[in-house]
């Protein structure tokens, strides 16, 4: 068989890849959508929470990332309130309760005690909610009660 004429394996290989790119194009183009609220994200949100250097003894960490969306480009200054139910208070208990701000880097860190089960799942609550982004709450559920971390990312879409 002549290597200058198609075979039916190679136009099928062909196609198959000019349909992938069609795909492929649009979604890049779409650029980074937003992060939709998770149910149950917003129970015992306390509005205003203080920013805190860490909340209670500390020894876990919750960590995360905030984006804008289309571009993906790392957002400074935000302010992410985080709470949780910990081995020093219940997630409704105002010390359970603080707030951080990114980075230049679009990244946030604060220290906090142990998550613990709560409703059969370990898992923490965070909230973006300073008003230049629509607001996004996120319940994250750990892979493990003895987990050490846990980091959750928001991509924001403007008011």
């Amino acid at each position: 068989m002549s290597t200058s004429q198609p075979t039916r394996r190679r136009l099928l290989t062909l196609a198959g890849a000019a349909a992938a790119s069609t795909w492929i194009v649009p979604a890049r183009a779409a650029g980074l959508a937003p992060t939709r609220s998770m149910r149950g994200g917003s129970n015992n949100y306390r509005p205003g929470a203080p920013i805190v250097d860490r909340i209670g003894g500390g020894g876990f960490w919750m960590t995360g990332t905030v984006r804008r969306a289309g571009d993906g480009a790392p957002l400074a200054g935000q302010r992410i309130q985080i709470w949780a139910h910990t081995t020093e208070g219940h997630e409704r208990d105002a010390r359970s309760h603080g707030a951080t701000l990114t980075n230049e880097r679009g990244e946030f860190r604060l220290e906090m005690p142990q998550i613990v089960p709560a409703f059969g799942q370990p898992h923490g609550h965070l909230a973006y909610d300073s008003g230049d982004f629509e607001t996004v709450f996120l319940r994250p559920v750990m892979p493990s009660a003895k987990d050490t971390n846990l980091a959750a990312h928001f991509v924001l879409k403007p008011v």
